[in-house]
């Protein structure tokens, strides 16, 4: 069963001492072991660690993409809707 997360809780996860978790709409998902293998390198998602990047996400990506990835890194959802 998928874990919930208060944004409070995701927002430590922003380093890859603690992991590096991010909020796609409601879904967290865990990108530390990906940080190195993402097209758009590394920075980017060490950037939005610990936020909601839903906005930066759909910005350059496609649902085909967070459905491609989502089995692999979703680690569970957000209590409350995410907002930045």
């Amino acid at each position: 069963m998928a874990k919930t997360f208060t944004l409070a809780d995701v927002s430590t996860h922003k380093d890859a001492e603690n992991g590096l978790y991010i909020v796609i709409d409601e879904g967290v998902y865990d990108v530390t072991n990906f940080v190195d293998e993402h097209p758009g390198g590394a920075k980017i998602l060490k950037r939005v660690a610990g936020k909601d990047a839903s906005k930066q996400f759909w910005k350059y990506h496609n649902e085909g993409v967070l459905k491609k990835y989502s089995e692999k890194l979703r680690i569970g959802s957000v209590e409350e809707k995410a907002k930045l």
